[in-house]
């Protein structure tokens, strides 16, 4: 029976574990993937500790995993964009599964994958540089604007500033001190938050405010912007609705579609996009892959290697 790896109940580390799961299945709009690599990502271990269970609704045991790459075995009804044998990545049906020798995806929100792009870089996009496409796409920063991403190290804030800077943005971002040298590799200039000047720092790089702001963090981090945020300026962000409200901002929301994933792609096959996985785990060690990443402290993408698993 394939093997996959999950949580028997909602919790910590130690709920997690492989699982015997029978192969799943395609049905109306889904096709069936072995699956050659996965994403890794923070979102995985709050489902598994269950602050999803308000909209997430799954039968436990689950697999964990929204993101991977790998090869069409099967289709489901109604699927003609895809062929057996296709190589692909994109996003897992229901939003679980992907931690698995072979996996569910969604058709609408899978793209084929190029052929000068690993498996590992392909299945950290669709979660990740997904939500940083849609989130540009949303403010339209122009070339010669500004954009301040709050979160710029994380995964998103990643593949954001390098699809703003590629649009001629100028790009400042919220990272740890110790992130500054791997911001500046992005080609956006980095604001310490942990520095005691945080304020006067901020205040002297944007003197004129923000024309946009994308906030990745969430909680109060637009209330300790506040200097920058100047008249007009655009804000997406994570945020609870009422914080959104506050400052006039709108929510970051997800399309993750086919053309989404194909344009990212694309970016990455031509070198202006590069997810910075730097983190790649074998399949056996699922658990160590999952509590690098809710440890709060890996530079880049972590993504599991399953082509050894088959």
């Amino acid at each position: 029976m394939p093997a996959a790896y999950g949580f028997t109940a909602y919790g910590g580390p130690q709920v997690q574990r492989f699982l015997d799961r029978p192969r799943p299945v395609p049905g109306p709009g889904e096709l069936l993937v072995e699956v050659r690599a996965a994403g890794v990502n923070p979102v995985d271990w709050k489902v598994r500790a269950g602050m999803h269970r308000a909209f997430l609704h799954l039968d436990l045991p689950a697999v964990l995993g929204r993101e991977v790459a790998g090869v069409v075995v099967q289709l489901g009804p109604g699927v003609d964009e895809f062929a057996v044998g296709d190589p692909v990545f994109g996003t897992t049906d229901r939003g679980c599964g992907g931690y698995a020798q072979f996996a569910l995806l969604t058709a609408s929100r899978t793209a084929l994958k190029p052929a000068a792009v690993s498996w590992t870089d392909s299945a950290v996009l669709p979660v990740a540089a997904g939500t940083a496409y849609d989130g540009i796409v949303q403010l339209a920063p122009k070339a010669g604007e500004s954009l301040l991403i709050l979160g710029i190290g994380g995964g998103v804030g990643v593949a954001a500033a390098q699809l703003a800077c590629d649009a001629g943005v100028s790009v400042l971002g919220t990272a740890a001190a110790a992130k500054r040298e791997f911001v500046a590799s992005l080609g956006a200039t980095a604001i310490a938050y942990d520095s005691s000047d945080f304020g006067e720092r901020l205040r002297k790089a944007l003197p004129d405010g923000a024309d946009a702001i994308l906030d990745l963090v969430g909680g109060d981090a637009l209330r300790s912007v506040i200097p920058v945020i100047s008249m007009g300026c655009r804000i997406l962000t994570v945020a609870a609705p009422e914080t959104a409200a506050r400052f006039g901002a709108r929510p970051l929301s997800r399309a993750g579609t086919t053309e989404t994933l194909t344009e990212l792609a694309r970016r990455m096959a031509d070198g202006r996009l590069d997810p910075r996985v730097s983190g790649i785990f074998r399949f056996a060690d699922a658990g160590s892959a999952l509590a690098e990443v809710e440890s709060g402290h890996p530079w880049g993408k972590v993504a599991l290697d399953l082509r050894g698993d088959h």
